[in-house]
């Protein structure tokens, strides 16, 4: 019988560390990295893609700009170059969705604070009303950090094209003028590569809590 006891006791130990090693195998296959998605036209709503591009499946790209940010500095890819960046579009007169997504950037702002691989850029889709004066109201009232984000302004054609061409970001207002766009409150992760990774509500908490959780699953790409 004490034998019997003694073998009992063995094998529970051994089957004890045969679970562990079995928890631990399925636990790392499950955690196994998966980089993000690299969006294109073609995986993205049409009214929110010029007709020009809806027909691309790859190579996609956010194309050069040169924009003025709300310190009357001129802003290129360049000040983006090798950064990992969120992009949005609003504009400073918006009493609906802007308020809550400029809110929510801020919050962005405070976790990337002292991250050098992260910035943010915000684009004006009513230049005609957003000057540089205004620009620079509306980034000391929402307590914008110059270091970190750029509060842009520029030509509206260049941003309609930024908008629709580039981020995948609007849609066309058909009823207005030439150039006309109707932002969402789309918030756009880019990569160093100037690359869509991803779409994030930016009026949703926990979608921002996600974007957040993505920043950090798009930096263990470059270290991989």
């Amino acid at each position: 019988m004490l034998s019997f006891f003694k073998d009992y006791k063995v094998f529970a130990i051994v089957f004890g560390v045969i679970s562990v090693i079995i928890i631990a195998i399925i636990y790392k296959t499950l955690n196994v990295y998966q980089p993000l998605p690299i969006y294109q036209p073609t995986m993205v709503s049409t009214e929110l893609v010029d007709s020009t591009i809806q027909h691309h499946k790859k190579y996609h790209k956010i194309a050069d700009f040169s924009l003025t940010n709300q310190n009357g500095k001129t802003i290129t890819q360049n000040d983006y170059k090798g950064k990992i960046y969120i992009a949005d579009f609003f504009f400073t007169t918006c009493r609906t969705i802007c308020p809550i997504m400029t809110t929510n950037m801020a919050e962005i702002q405070k976790e990337i604070l002292n991250d050098n691989d992260v910035m943010l850029l915000s684009h004006s889709v009513t230049p005609e009303i957003d000057t540089v004066a205004q620009l620079k109201r509306y980034a000391i009232k929402k307590g914008v950090n110059d270091k970190k984000w750029n509060l842009v302004t520029g030509d509206k054609k260049t941003i309609y094209k930024l908008a629709r061409k580039s981020y995948l970001a609007v849609k066309d207002n058909g009823d207005g003028g030439p150039f006309d766009m109707v932002h969402t409150e789309n918030f756009m992760l880019i990569d160093k590569k100037r690359q869509i990774r991803g779409f994030y509500d930016g009026t949703d908490s926990e979608d921002i809590g996600r974007l957040l959780d993505d920043i950090l699953i798009l930096k263990k790409e470059y270290e991989h």
